[in-house]
This record gives C-alpha cells, sequence and structure tokens, in this order.
C-alpha cells in the first residue's frame, strides 16, 4: 500500500477498514477501525508491545513523503518489514520483479554480533520476503526506471539518521495539514513494526510471520502476537456478572436445585 488519493483519509474515517488486497475483492478482510484503535491505545497503556500504525495511517504518512526515493525506502520498510538498516542495505540485484511473485532478499541483522551500521556479507544471513502488494511492486519498478544505479550499488546510500529527518519531516508536513497520528514517537522503525500487525490482521500464523521478519527466536515474535491477547475479551464475550437474587435463591441452605446457576 502506498499513496491515499486524498490528504484528508484519516480526518473523517470510521466504520471498517478493508486491510487485506484493496484490489481484490475475495480478500478483503475487514476490522472495526474504532476497535483497532482501541486495541493500539490499550498496547500503548499496557507497554505491551511495540508502537505501529495502521493501514491507512501509514497511506497517509506516506503521501506526505518529499519525493520518489524517500516514498520507495518507507514503502519499503512498510512492505517488506524490513530493519531501517537491512532497508539502506538494499540494491538492485536483491529484487527479483518476476511477474509470478517479485520478492526482495533481505540481509538479516545478527543484532546480537554486531556493531551500528549497514550489515556486511558477513554478519548477516539471508530472508526473502514476497512482495505481497502489486502497488509497492509497480512503484519500486518506476523508482528503479527513475534513478538508475549499479546492480551491487546501495539504492539509498543515506545514513540512518537522515532517513529519521525524511520521516520527521513527513510527520510535520502531515501535522500542517491537519492530519495528526496518535503514536507519540513515529520512527523508521515504526513501518516494521506495522509490517508485523498488518500480517496479524490478515490472518498470517505466527511461525511464518518469524521468517518473514527474520526472528531467530519465536520469542520475538510474540511481542506482536501478545498485541492480540488483550482483545480475548471481546472476542470471546467474556462477562463476570451474574443475577445476585438467582444465585441466592440456588445456594441457600444447602438447596439441590443448583440447575438455576445453569442459566
Amino acid at each position: 500500500m502506498t499513496q491515499q488519493n486524498s490528504r484528508s483519509a484519516l480526518r473523517d474515517f470510521s466504520g471498517h477498514v478493508v486491510i487485506g488486497d484493496q484490489n481484490n475483492a475475495s480478500l478483503w478482510h475487514q476490522t472495526d477501525w474504532n476497535r483497532a484503535i482501541t486495541l493500539r491505545r490499550m498496547v500503548i497503556a499496557s507497554g505491551a508491545g511495540p508502537m505501529y500504525l495502521l493501514a491507512p495511517e501509514v497511506s497517509a504518512l506516506l503521501w506526505y513523503m518529499e519525493d520518489l526515493r524517500q516514498l520507495a525506502y518507507f514503502s519499503t520498510l512498510w512492505n517488506t518489514g524490513a530493519r531501517p538498516n537491512e532497508g539502506l542495505a538494499l540494491s538492485r540485484q536483491d529484487f527479483d520483479m518476476n511477474a509470478v511473485q517479485p520478492f526482495v532478499t533481505l540481509r538479516t541483522l545478527k543484532q546480537r554480533s554486531r556493531g551500528r551500521g549497514r550489515p556486511s556479507k558477513d554478519d548477516a544471513v539471508k530472508r526473502s520476503v514476497p512482495l505481497f502488494d502489486p502497488s509497492y511492486a509497480k512503484l519500486m519498478r518506476q523508482f528503479f526506471a527513475t534513478f538508475p544505479t549499479a546492480k551491487s550499488a546501495p539504492l539509498w546510500p543515506e545514513s540512518h539518521d537522515t532517513v529519521g529527518r525524511w520521516l520527521k519531516r513527513a510527520v510535520d508536513r502531515a501535522a500542517q495539514d491537519g492530519v495528526t497520528f496518535t503514536l507519540p514517537v513515529i520512527n523508521p522503525k515504526t513501518l516494521r513494526h506495522s509490517f508485523a500487525v498488518h500480517l496479524l490482521y490478515n490472518r498470517v500464523h505466527q511461525r511464518e510471520l518469524q521468517e518473514l521478519m527474520g526472528h531467530k527466536c519465536a520469542e520475538s515474535t510474540q511481542v506482536y502476537t501478545r498485541i492480540f491477547t488483550l482483545d480475548i475479551a471481546a472476542g470471546n464475550h467474556i462477562t463476570f456478572s451474574f443475577d445476585s437474587q438467582t444465585a441466592v435463591e440456588a445456594l441457600r441452605l444447602g438447596s439441590p436445585d443448583t440447575s438455576l446457576l445453569s442459566g
């Protein structure tokens, strides 16, 4: 998902959010917008998970990117779940844009054994991520045609600080246009978190998500799946109320008529 047709996309947004493939009605999955926002507020209040944006919010944010290079970089984080430094390490040869199933190969960071900066070939193992969204694949083809580079040259030679400033300027432009986001902080890694939550909303299994995210341990992926345990009460319709008078009548003097409690 890239840009929306209107910069006012979030101002009057209500009802249901289509979080599947918007171009294929048979793949649509819908979630109640207010419920999704409430769930995220619970996450923020409890500190139980990472900060993420929902799909319509990401689309609105991408609208405010300054140019095609910036749009392509942050769309890549959103569509692949790449860590910011993994995105900066990408070159043209990492993308396979075949017509059947485009995909990108990311060099997964070994965070515990390496320092800061882009991962080197010796620091990383590879993972392939399908490019699920045809609109994103189209955007990247446009990007490659507009900014031709050597196959092995970084597509974004900028530093982590530079792309962070790109994002901050986009958030500032959105605010000037009356579009605000409810997260206290939005940084490049927010797009990776948003990718993970978006896949869970689209019913991707935890094991598959672990592979796509490049997590060595399942515990790392459970940071995202735990978000949805906060929604269990609404999903299971759990209540703790019982009619007090009925309970008293059933239990008075050890009454054997406990059938009253079964209703």
